[in-house]
C-alpha cells in the first residue's frame, strides 16, 4: 500500500504490484509506503477519500506464477508448504488444495498455526486473523484476496497485469499526474519486476483443473473478462 497526495496504490499479490511500487517509490517524492499487500481497509482515514490504483490478473496465469516462484525457494512460504504437502505434491494436486483451501478445514487449521499475528511486511502477509474469512469460502484462493484487498471494488481503478503499464499511465493522466522523462521511460522500458520463469498455463492444467479454476474464481474471471485461452502478461 503506498499514499501519495493524489492517489493510493493497493498491492495485490503477484498481480504486478511491485513494478507499480518501486516506480512510484523512485519518481514520486511524496509517496508513504503505508505496509505491504494491505488491503483498502487499513488505508488511513485521512487517504479514505483519494482515488484507488488496483491491480488485476487473469486467476489461472496467478496460479501458475505463484506455484513456480514458491516450488523454487529453498525455504517455499507456509501456504505452500502446506497446500503442497511439503513439496512432494506438483502442480496440479498443489494448486486444486490452494483453490480448495477455504473448504479444509484440515489445511487451513495447519495455515492459521504457521501465520503471526500480526503482519510483518513482507511476502504475502498474511495474519491468523486474515483467513477467518476464507473458512467455508466458496471463493478461490485469488477471489479471496481480491475481495480481501478490493472489497466490492467500488471506488478503485483497476489495471490489468496485462497491460499494466498503459492502465497506469492513462490512471495518471486521467487524474492530472505530470509524466515526466523519467516516469514515461520508466513505463516505457523498464523490465518487469519479481517475474518467475515457468511453463505456459496451456502445458500445466488439465480439464479439470481448469475448470475448477473457472468455478471458483468466477467473481474475479467473469467481472474482468478474463479466460484461459487470453494471451499472458509480458
Amino acid at each position: 500500500m503506498i499514499v501519495t497526495r493524489d492517489f493510493a496504490f493497493l498491492h495485490l499479490h503477484k498481480s504486478g504490484g511491485t513494478f507499480v511500487n518501486q516506480f512510484l517509490l523512485r519518481y514520486f517524492a511524496d509517496a508513504q509506503l503505508i505496509g505491504y499487500h494491505l488491503p483498502r481497509a487499513f488505508l488511513p482515514p485521512q487517504c479514505a477519500a483519494l482515488p484507488i490504483f488496483g491491480l488485476v490478473r487473469n486467476p489461472w496465469d496467478y496460479y501458475v506464477s505463484w506455484y513456480s516462484f514458491q516450488a523454487a525457494r529453498e525455504t517455499p512460504n507456509a501456504l505452500f508448504s502446506i497446500v503442497s504437502d511439503d513439496g512432494r505434491l506438483g502442480f496440479a494436486a498443489t494448486v486444486e488444495n490452494l483453490v480448495n483451501i477455504g473448504d479444509d478445514s484440515a489445511r487451513l487449521a495447519r495455515l492459521a498455526a504457521a501465520l503471526p499475528e500480526q503482519f510483518t511486511n513482507r511476502g504475502i502477509n498474511l495474519t491468523k486473523a486474515c483467513i477467518r474469512s476464507l473458512a467455508g469460502s466458496s471463493s478461490g484462493f485469488y477471489a479471496w484476496m481480491f475481495e480481501r484487498m478490493y472489497g466490492d471494488g467500488r471506488g478503485v481503478v483497476f489495471g490489468r497485469m496485462e497491460t499494466l503499464r498503459d492502465d497506469l499511465r492513462r490512471f495518471l493522466e486521467t487524474l492530472g499526474v505530470p509524466l515526466d522523462v523519467g516516469r514515461r521511460e520508466f513505463l516505457a522500458s523498464h523490465p518487469p519486476l519479481n517475474a518467475s520463469q515457468h511453463p505456459a498455463r496451456s502445458a500445466l492444467y488439465d480439464q479439470r483443473l481448469r475448470d475448477l479454476v473457472a468455478r471458483r474464481d468466477a467473481a474475479v474471471i467473469d467481472r474482468f473478462g478474463y479466460d484461459f485461452t487470453a494471451a499472458a502478461a509480458r
